[in-house]
């Protein structure tokens, strides 16, 4: 349900969409794609029935999943089939390319190399927007001596640094993304721009199917996205429709990377009541990857059969299950939950601070065939446990992956503001 939005005046037109202001909604424009695809900086050009509605619905379920990773967007809501709201910024006139797989203009630019060869980790590129100049390939040298300023934030080598590193991870979340889908993510193309109001780098502008190269079971001759446009030896109605039909295929599958078919959860099992609040930071932590826990009181020293019992349940109704060991003095509750499941169990034993140094031994030294790793933080259970899930649930792995991101991210800004303030 779009409501009627008053708009402002228009701040950007491109190719493919229109930017208004919204002067209801203060700091947010509106981005209003249109019916119109283009190859070649315009050198062809056609009008396609429908392309601001697909557009627009890749777009919303791309950022949607980004966000919900943790990944800064400028990305706030869809508002119609057309339309979504987004902060406003000011663009970074850079085009960012990364690519796990050899091709396309990358071929014609490196002779030599054949198409399909792989890049580990994928390859980053940077063209400057110039469309008189067929937005030339730029250096980080070349970004660093523009001195851009863009909503008061100077253009130096850490922000250079971070939107290479988030064009890294934003790939690697939507080529794991892709996977399920048995479809290869080969290469994306993205902007950042800086939110005039948090003046922070956040990504911007549309990632829809003009933005990348997909190819079906890693089939070049199965592409969906623009490229089978762009590879049009004339357009006819007919060829537009095919090109029509890639572009409706993929919109339909985007909304599948929003959910995943593999569920987990973690069950951990304190040896007392006295633990709890120990139990509850790993099931806030847990909470942070979108996995469900559930807490559990039970002693395998003084009720084994219960514990074994309570093991029983969680390994018979067939969801995949971490289980997380809570027992203070001497643990042995993870080696005997250990040495009776093959599910993985992980010892996170709180410390007291008399008998701290001789009690984690407990759950560090165990008997032969025994294999529950420990872990004293809270969080770094939870963390394990997200990890194991995320081999195989992209959206936890995505939750990951922008984590480290960010981390990276803040020790970065504050290395720079350290540095300020002693220069």
């Amino acid at each position: 349900c779009s409501v009627e939005l008053k708009l402002g005046k228009k701040v950007n037109e491109g190719k493919t969409k229109e930017v208004y202001e919204l002067p209801d909604i203060p700091g947010c424009v509106l981005m209003q794609s249109k019916d119109q695809i283009t190859a070649g900086n315009a050198a062809r050009k056609d009008r396609m029935e429908g392309k601001a509605a697909i557009s627009n619905t890749t777009t919303s379920c791309v950022f949607q999943l980004l966000q919900e990773a943790g990944i800064k967007t400028a990305f706030v809501r869809k508002h119609s089939d057309t339309a979504f709201i987004a902060a406003h910024c000011e663009m970074i006139p850079i085009e960012w390319v990364c690519r796990r797989i050899a091709t396309g203009s990358f071929l014609k630019r490196n002779p030599g190399v054949k198409e399909g060869y792989k890049f580990y980790p994928p390859k980053i590129e940077m063209f400057f927007k110039d469309d008189a100049n067929n937005d030339p390939q730029w250096s980080e040298e070349q970004l660093i001596e523009a001195k851009f300023s863009f909503a008061g934030l100077t253009i130096g080598q850490t922000e250079v640094d971070i939107m290479a590193r988030s064009t890294q991870a934003i790939f690697e979340i939507l080529e794991k993304s892709w996977q399920p889908q048995n479809c290869t993510l080969v290469d994306l193309k993205i902007e950042f721009g800086v939110n005039i109001l948090t003046k922070e780098i956040v990504l911007a502008d549309v990632i829809d199917n003009d933005s990348w190269r997909l190819w079906p079971s890693g089939d070049r001759s199965q592409q969906k996205d623009k490229q089978s446009y762009r590879d049009l030896k004339e357009v006819t109605p007919e060829a537009l429709q095919m090109v029509k039909r890639n572009f409706e295929w993929v919109a339909e599958r985007v909304e599948l990377l929003l959910k995943t078919k593999s569920q987990g959860r973690v069950v951990v099992l304190m040896g007392s009541p006295s633990d709890l609040s120990h139990c509850e930071k790993i099931k806030k932590a847990c909470a942070t990857f979108g996995i469900p826990c559930e807490l559990r009181v039970t002693s395998a020293h003084k009720g084994p059969d219960e514990t074994l019992r309570i093991k029983a349940e969680y390994e018979g109704d067939g969801i995949p299950t971490v289980f997380v060991a809570v027992a203070g003095r001497s643990n042995g509750l993870g080696p005997v939950m250990s040495g009776n499941t093959a599910y993985p169990v992980v010892n996170c034993p709180p410390l007291s601070a008399d008998w701290g140094a001789q009690d984690v031994w407990s759950s560090l030294r165990l008997p032969s065939g025994l294999g529950c790793p420990t872990t004293l933080s809270p969080e770094g259970a939870a963390q394990f446990a997200a990890q194991i899930f995320g081999l195989n649930n992209h959206l936890v792995w995505a939750k990951l992956r922008s984590s480290m991101l960010n981390t990276w991210i803040s020790l970065k800004q504050a290395d720079k503001k350290l540095r300020e303030c002693t220069l």
